[in-house]
Parts: C-alpha cells; sequence; structure tokens
C-alpha cells in the first residue's frame, strides 16, 4: 500500500469518526464510491421474516436511496423477495447483483424487484453482507446506473462500508439515549402517513393541506431528526417512538 492511498483511508475514518449526522456519514462514503459510478447506498441491519412496513424501516441505518423507489420497496413487502437480501443471510463475501442470476432465474417476484430498482436508475450494483458481535445480520449495498467494480474494489468498498456501518450504528445508539426531538403534531402526522405508505399526494388529501405543505412538514421534520430523506426521517422517528 503506498503512503498516498493510506492517507485517503486514514482521511475517510476521520472524516466519518467526526460525522455528527447519517447525512455526513453519506456524503463521505459517496464521495469515493462515486468513482465506479455508484450514485446510491442503503445500509441496515436484518428484520425478522414477516416484519411489517414499520419494522423494516426502522432496521434502516443509512439511506441514500432513491424516495419514491423506497416507499414502493417498503410498501409492497419486496425486503422479502429481494434476491439481494436473501443472499445477504447467507453470504459472507461481497457480490454484485449481476451475479444474481440464479436467485431471478425461476422467481417472477425476485426478478420484478430487480427489473423495477432499475426503472429508478438502479440497474447494477454492489451488496456487501456485514454482521454484529451480536450475531445480527446487516449488509449495506451500492448501486447506480452504471457500475464498475474490480475484485480489488470489491475489498475496497467493503472496508468502507464496515466502517461507515459502524459509525451509523454509533448515531443511532447515541440519538436513542438523547432527548427526543420536538417535532410539531403536523410534523408528527406527516410522518406517521409516510410510514403507513402514503403518497405525497394522498398524504396531503389526508392532511387538508397543499403538497407543498407536507413537504414543508417533512423537511423540517428530517432537519429536527438529523436525516437527509424522508424514508430516513420515518426511520428514525419510528426508532424515538415518535410514530408507530
Amino acid at each position: 500500500m503506498t503512503r498516498r492511498s493510506l492517507d485517503q483511508t486514514l482521511d475517510f475514518i476521520q472524516r466519518v469518526d467526526r460525522a455528527a449526522t447519517y447525512e455526513e456519514v453519506c456524503a463521505a462514503l459517496l464521495e469515493i464510491a462515486r468513482r465506479y459510478g455508484i450514485t446510491n447506498l442503503l445500509a441496515g441491519t436484518m428484520p425478522p421474516p414477516g416484519a411489517n412496513r414499520s419494522v423494516q424501516l426502522g432496521h434502516v441505518v443509512l439511506d441514500h436511496w432513491p424516495e419514491e423507489w423506497a416507499r414502493r420497496y417498503f410498501s409492497h413487502g419486496y425486503l422479502f423477495v429481494d434476491p439481494a437480501i436473501r443472499r445477504c443471510r447467507e453470504a459472507r463475501t461481497p457480490f454484485l447483483w449481476s451475479e444474481l442470476g440464479e436467485e431471478t432465474a425461476e422467481d417472477p417476484s425476485a426478478r420484478r424487484v430487480m427489473n423495477e430498482a432499475g426503472d429508478f436508475g438502479l440497474r447494477a450494483g454492489l451488496t456487501v453482507p456485514l454482521a454484529t458481535l451480536e450475531g445480527e445480520f446487516a449488509g449495506v449495498s451500492f448501486a447506480g446506473d452504471r457500475v464498475e467494480i474490480d475484485p480489488r474494489t470489491r475489498g475496497m468498498l467493503t472496508l468502507l462500508a464496515t466502517y461507515a456501518l459502524g459509525r451509523g450504528l454509533q448515531l443511532r445508539a447515541s440519538g436513542a439515549a438523547r432527548l427526543r426531538p420536538s417535532l410539531s403534531p403536523r410534523e408528527r402526522e406527516a410522518l406517521q402517513y409516510a410510514a403507513e405508505g402514503k403518497t405525497q399526494s394522498e398524504t396531503a388529501d389526508l392532511m387538508r393541506i397543499s403538497e407543498h405543505g407536507v413537504d414543508k412538514h417533512i423537511r423540517t421534520a428530517k432537519q429536527k431528526l438529523g436525516t437527509r430523506t424522508r424514508t430516513h426521517a420515518v426511520a428514525e422517528a419510528i426508532r424515538l417512538g415518535l410514530v408507530e
């Protein structure tokens, strides 16, 4: 390893160590991952089989995923037919989504998940299976429209993913120990509908406000919760007991 590459690794570790929010962890990880065509990532621990939508969302740790795809994914129970998740529970080494042919060949549900992911610019990806010391399965998925990852890059991304997920878990634990952020009743209501898988339009109708009003409530809630995306805000609110 050259001194320059070691410096880059140490810089990444220091940046993640200093990260005060999930968004900062994702930004540090994607700054490097984008060199390989990666534009999105999702990381978390694995919920138990059959878990409802709220429980599934509560296991999300890092999220930089297309929001409409995340809403559809968790609303339709795709987690339990996603071939990458199935492989993640059994694999011990990172794998490309293009290597999931066996899992998708005879499973229309698995093919549908992968095809629909492609509609949101997630046509190719790499999933890194991980596990906690407590024995929980975990994983980090990197994705983009065109991803170029060789065997050496897999090892590097595994290192970065492991460290980033660890920092995300630290932030989650410290967040649970802090006082819950004070969300307004309307912010909590908007997040509750999001937790139930409602679209922004549906939420606006239910709250009898404009879609702009819904967006404003969600945006303010995300700031208070220290999250970047609607999905991650819901996940954090569920963990903190602010929504069900």
